[in-house]
């Protein structure tokens, strides 16, 4: 069963709700374990790992902290106030509004946070595999949900040849709507220094299908992936397992990119049929002007998209892919 979709209004109440708990637990300082020096500082998740934190505080300096059960599920990315305790750790005493989350869905199919305060999601496909079905538009359609940008990365450039053609036709259509599409090789390098540039001072996580080469392009973006990854590890103390989890790192050129396995069960959270045009850019000239309006998109007479399909205004397998998605609404 689909789990329901909250209105407006019970979203309002669930925000004013976090809110007060924000303002409860700044004001609860006082009942926390000792503290060296009662000082409020700003952190920002690194990685969870059941009721433990790991946080980078404003010099990227690694605190192992516990946190409130009344804070609710903190995740990767969120922006925390901590205070440090006489042992050297610290506690999270409460969580800053979150600009945007991303979520996925958990083994009972209900949505669950996965990272938090992205502004880019960096959707990675390759000629091998190639894409499967709908589910680039599914990633677009999602980011423009969640409010993030997106960059489409053609991963293994040097694998194309004359069989791709359909392949490089579908990311220059992209490219036409308005999105960023890098072609990049982590073999020649091809590509590296565009997709760093298109990181820096961001937030962003990279998702795709399995064997596109995620795990390359963060190995390239990251020349010090062992020495974070080392320093994370001891400072949690729980070894390799730390990063089973979503993880933060921080660029060099300055930004920050989240590794998750998580991604991988990564699906679309809209069932709303107006909010999965709005994730189709090129409808947005055409949308409102259809003959009824209550229009689906489908055989209706009139429909102001099948006649943008008819003179070239809009690629016809975008449509199609549009229908698709719509028809699954409310299914998964």
């Amino acid at each position: 069963m689909s789990r329901r979709r909250l209105t407006r209004q019970q979203k309002a109440r669930i925000a004013a709700i976090r809110e007060r708990r924000l303002h409860q637990a700044q004001r609860e300082t006082d009942k926390l374990p000792a503290s060296n020096d009662g000082i409020s500082r700003e952190g920002t998740v690194v990685v969870r790992h059941g009721r433990s934190l790991v946080i980078a505080d404003e010099k990227r300096r690694l605190v192992n902290c516990q946190f409130r059960q009344n804070l609710g599920d903190i995740v990767c990315g969120d922006k925390v106030i901590w205070h440090s305790t006489d042992d050297g750790d610290g506690v999270v005493t409460a969580v800053r509004e979150r600009t945007t989350l991303l979520s996925r869905p958990d083994y009972g199919g209900h949505e669950k946070p996965l990272a938090a305060n992205l502004t880019q999601l960096v959707i990675v496909a390759a000629p091998s595999p190639p894409p499967t079905g709908y589910l680039l538009d599914q990633y677009l359609a999602a980011a423009g949900h969640f409010g993030l940008r997106a960059i489409l990365v053609l991963n293994k450039a040097d694998l194309l040849n004359e069989e791709d053609g359909e392949l490089l036709e579908r990311f220059e259509t992209y490219k036409r709507i308005g999105y960023r599409v890098l072609h990049v090789s982590t073999k020649q390098h091809t590509g590296e220094e565009k997709l760093r540039n298109s990181l820096m001072n961001e937030s962003s996580i990279l998702v795709g299908q399995s064997g596109v080469g995620k795990s390359s392009l963060v190995n390239m973006l990251l020349p010090d992936l062992d020495v974070q990854t080392g320093a994370l590890s001891d400072r949690s103390g729980l070894g390799k397992h730390t990063t089973s989890s979503a993880t933060l790192y921080f660029l060099p050129q300055g930004g920050t990119l989240i590794d998750s396995p998580g991604v991988r069960s990564f699906r679309l959270l809209i069932v709303d049929r107006a909010e999965l045009e709005q994730g189709f850019r090129e409808f947005a000239p055409f949308l409102g002007h259809c003959q009824f309006s209550d229009c689906r998109h489908e055989q209706e007479p009139g429909c102001a998209l099948t006649e943008a399909v008819e003179s070239g205004k809009i690629a016809d397998w975008r449509l199609n892919h549009f229908r698709l998605m719509a028809q699954a609404l409310g299914k998964t």
